[in-house]
């Protein structure tokens, strides 16, 4: 009868292979969805020497009103659905009680009228923002 071999010792090994796979499927999903997840409505900002937001500060309410005087808010239907006057600070309100430090900015399309940004300043206010940014574009020479 022959003597089994004592050195031999069966090896446990893991097989990465299917790990990598899914990271790789993943890294093409969050390539492909990256650039749907900018927010908000396109409007003509001014230009201006302005500094920017720290990095490291939370993110911004951002309150827009677009070249027809209609409102929107970031955070309010992923920012691509209009927001009635009345509702805004409500929901402002809301957004600050969870964050009070939350900073809040306005982005006037370059066209509306100085009163539809006050107006907009005015509503954000109510909501219990102490104080409101505005947002412009940088200046290129």
């Amino acid at each position: 009868m022959a003597q089994p071999n004592k050195s031999f010792r069966p090896v446990a090994e893991i097989n990465v292979v299917p790990y990598i796979d899914v990271m790789l499927v993943l890294l093409i999903i969050f390539m492909v969805t990256a650039p749907l997840l900018t927010q908000g409505v396109m409007v003509e900002l001014p230009s201006a020497d302005a500094e920017a937001l720290d990095s490291d500060s939370e993110n911004p309410i951002i309150a827009t009103v677009d070249a027809d005087g209609t409102y929107y808010l970031n955070f309010w239907q992923d920012g691509k659905a209009p927001i009635k006057e009345i509702d805004i600070p409500t929901y402002v309100n809301a957004e600050l009680s969870i964050n009070p430090l939350r900073p809040v900015m306005v982005r006037g399309d370059e066209s509306v009228g100085y009163g539809q940004v006050v107006r907009l300043m005015t509503l954000l206010q109510a909501g219990g923002a102490k104080s409101v940014g505005l947002m412009t574009e940088s200046q290129e020479n």
